[in-house]
């Protein structure tokens, strides 16, 4: 059974997200009833209402904690860490104290941003490849991820953080793809 139910008007129409979209600032219309989430509704009270998360505390959906300073270790076993090259391509790299190396959640954007220059993480040409960059954060799809089960999964297509063609070698590039298990989507 899904969550929800459905606000009705004297017409019988039901209060829906404009073409079933999850976007911020989507319209809300009234159309006939078709069952499906995108008209489901329910009623929180402000008093129950769970606030967000603020800095320093465990973000749970996320598994992030807020604007707390991280370094991203490969499992594989050189351990080497996430990286930049070009202060834009994500790769792993030996541990340099750079602040290409530092990452943290934001809480606002839900996104993991580098402290090199507060970009976020982003899958290449709005989420059309594999290829893992940082770039000016706008919140789409492509540029939110969770940490779960050692894995950094892109909350909308599930492809994880992925050390390309599982070579454990300094400089090499960090993409996303399909969840296979290996110590070179572990981290």
């Amino acid at each position: 059974m899904q969550e929800g139910t459905f606000v009705t008007n004297e017409k019988g129409k039901v209060m829906s997200v404009s073409g079933g979209l999850d976007n911020e600032n989507q319209n809300i219309v009234v159309e006939n009833k078709n069952g499906k989430i995108h008209q489901r509704w329910r009623i929180v009270y402000v008093d129950e209402y769970e606030k967000e998360p603020t800095k320093g505390q465990l973000n749970k959906k996320f598994g992030l904690y807020v604007e707390r300073d991280f370094y991203i270790v490969t499992a594989m076993d050189s351990k080497r860490y996430l990286d930049l090259i070009n202060n834009r391509n994500m790769v792993i790299k030996t541990q340099n104290g750079r602040k290409t190396q530092t990452w943290y959640f934001h809480q606002q954007s839900l996104t993991i941003r580098t402290r090199y220059n507060n970009q976020s993480w982003d899958i290449k040409n709005a989420g059309r490849t594999n290829d893992m960059q940082i770039w000016s954060t706008n919140s789409g799809w492509f540029q939110v991820f969770k940490f779960e089960n050692n894995q950094f999964i892109n909350w909308s297509n599930n492809k994880v953080l992925d050390v390309s063609g599982a070579k454990d070698e300094e400089g090499q590039a960090v993409i996303v793809h399909g969840n296979n298990g290996g110590k070179n989507q572990q981290w």
